[in-house]
């Protein structure tokens, strides 16, 4: 009979990534747990396989064989009390910096601790015998499956990096017997470029360099971005937090929110990813990503990474625009303008509709901010609504995306406005998040140049939105989910008395006329003798439609159609049935 590879996922992934990143040579221990991997390994002549019955002596081996061949050594053992033998020649290999990939096998983990025989906790390991330690379960889901593709780069990568060292893998099994696959299926390998490295060549019709949260920008790096998109035709997709104030800005929120129009920046041949955490997902999907970040870490959003560039973003554009002759197509960027340009023009028409809600105070506010002021976003709605109107700009915009939590956005903002008393900073947050803060206006620092804007809509409006999974239970989420009902009721009186109680001048809107009178007191360039809060008092419906409202902003008649019927006949068919007729059409 005659065997090839297991049909165990992640010893696949193992397998294919360690061809990848060239680790051949392996020094194997017998054993039950880890067979699917051997098994599988012994049948691929790339690997030079040699045989080491004690796990100690194995360690030390593949000390000697990293150091005579200069390469890197993978060891391979089974459960119980094996791998704790490598951990000599591991404490040996970290003080040397020798590139040692321990794969320790075993059973699933959630079996720790249950009194089942061989099976030990291999979770935490002493810092000096791996650089790194990770875990590849059994992959159930695709979920499952990405998780183990981004541990083994990781894993693999490290061992030469910042000098390099051992690193450990677990790797479990269910003593699958099944080894008739006979070609590995295709496994992403992710490879990390430092200086000094060989530079992968741009290519690809659509570039996209995408920004997420980032500090302000320098004159220089912001050239050499521009020059960038001249070379290679690219533009830059950005938010209010990512503070790009560059030629080639593409602001991609709207863009990619719109629920019956395929914009041309869903479908980029490269991603150049900046910066940190996304304030809102694009649903762009990628050929391919490269993320360029001095930290050097795998971040994989888009699950399209392929290089992690560790070095800073002058580094990296400055190689790229080196010697390089502007061509100065922005055919790509031309596109971009033409299709936020039919966006722009219908959003005049729907702001005139928009209902009072958060979206409609961003279209008023937003582009009457003060001159070189500042302003903080609360996460989730505020965020997102306010990224849909454009900022002028000598505005930064900033939010605490990078726990992403509902807490502290006022207490940044009062923080950030401690650095220069000449500058304005604007916050604009929902009533679950400003009184989450309430105690932050109690502070006796809070400076005459902070301006709220609180939007209060009496529950968390978020979970009532449609696209949010807790709105499907209507006025049942107003209970426990939304949180409903607290602080007040929507109060009149409630913070209008603790804001002048603490001494800020204190403001209220419930309509659009009452807002609009109050805009000119709030983004008054003269800073005045007090602190200012103006509370805005919204519907969670309201809320709702008016994001439905700017989703629709441009609409493909044809795919809408298309969607519509999809989901109708998914609502008779079930999903099973759907994806069936779906694979008949695209059959034919």
């Amino acid at each position: 009979m005659k065997y090839c590879y297991t049909d165990e996922r992640n010893a696949q992934i193992v397998i294919s990534l360690m061809k990848a990143h060239n680790i051949r040579k392996i020094i194997a221990s017998p054993g039950t747990t880890n067979i699917c991997l051997v098994a599988s390994m012994q049948q691929d002549p790339y690997f030079e396989i040699y045989s080491a019955p004690e796990e100690r002596s194995a360690g030390y081996m593949a000390c000697g064989l990293a150091v005579e061949s200069g390469e890197p050594v993978a060891l391979s053992c089974t459960g119980a009390t094996a791998s704790r033998n490598y951990m000599p020649a591991l404490t040996e290999a970290y003080y040397r910096k020798l590139p040692i990939l321990a794969i320790t096998s075993s059973r699933r983990s959630t079996r720790i601790g249950h009194n089942f025989d061989q099976v030990t906790d291999r979770t935490q390991l002493p810092r000096d015998v791996a650089r790194l330690s990770v875990q590849m379960p059994v992959i159930t889901d695709v979920e499952s499956e990405w998780g183990c593709i981004i541990a083994a780069n990781k894993a693999m990568l490290e061992l030469r990096h910042h000098g390099g060292g051992p690193v450990h893998i677990n790797l479990e099994t269910t003593y699958s017997r099944n080894y008739e696959v006979e070609e590995l299926p295709p496994v992403r390998a992710i490879y990390r470029i430092s200086h000094g490295d060989q530079f992968p060549k741009v290519e690809g019709a659509k570039i996209g360099i995408l920004v997420g949260t980032h500090a302000v920008w320098s004159d220089e790096l912001t050239k050499k971005i521009e020059d960038f998109c001249e070379i290679y035709n690219a533009v830059v997709i950005c938010d209010h937090t990512s503070n790009y104030k560059g030629k080639y800005k593409v602001s991609g929120n709207l863009m990619g929110i719109q629920r019956y129009n395929e914009s041309i920046i869903k479908s980029l041949d490269l991603m150049i990813y900046l910066g940190d955490i996304l304030a809102l997902p694009y649903a762009i999907s990628p050929q391919s990503v490269w993320r360029v970040n001095p930290d050097g870490e795998l971040r994989d959003p888009f699950r399209k990474l392929r290089y992690i560039f560790e070095m800073t973003e002058d580094a990296f554009f400055g190689f790229y625009t080196s010697g390089e002759k502007k061509k100065k197509v922005c055919s790509f960027y031309r596109a971009c303008e033409q299709e936020n340009k039919i966006l722009r023009d219908n959003l005049e028409h729907i702001i005139k509709k928009l209902p009072f809600s958060n979206a409609w105070i961003a279209s008023q506010t937003a582009p009457k901010l003060p001159v070189n002021s500042e302003i903080h976003f609360g996460i989730q709605n505020s965020l997102r609504f306010w990224n849909f109107f454009q900022l002028p700009e000598t505005i930064q915009g900033y939010s605490n995306t990078g726990g992403f939590g509902i807490d502290g956005s006022m207490s940044t903002t009062i923080g950030a406005a401690l650095v220069n008393y000449n500058k304005i900073y604007f916050c604009v947050l929902g009533d679950l998040a400003f009184f989450y803060d309430l105690n932050s206006l109690g502070n006796r620092h809070l400076g005459n140049n902070v301006r709220i804007i609180l939007v209060n809509n009496g529950k968390g409006t978020e979970f009532k939105l449609s696209g949010n999974p807790g709105s499907m239970f209507g006025e049942d989420t107003d209970r426990y989910i939304a949180a409903g009902g607290h602080y007040g009721r929507q109060s009149k009186t409630l913070v209008k008395h603790y804001a002048e109680d603490m001494g800020m001048e204190y403001l209220s809107a419930s309509s659009k006329e009452m807002y609009l009178h109050e805009l000119e007191k709030l983004v008054n360039p003269e800073i005045g003798n007090r602190p200012m809060l103006l509370e805005v008092f919204t519907d969670s419906i309201d809320e709702d439609a008016a994001l439905t409202m700017l989703q629709d902003c441009l609409v493909d008649e044809k795919l809408r159609t298309r969607r519509l019927a999809g989901s109708a006949v998914k609502n008779v068919l079930g999903e099973k049935g759907f994806q069936s007729i779906k694979k008949i059409l695209n059959k034919e």
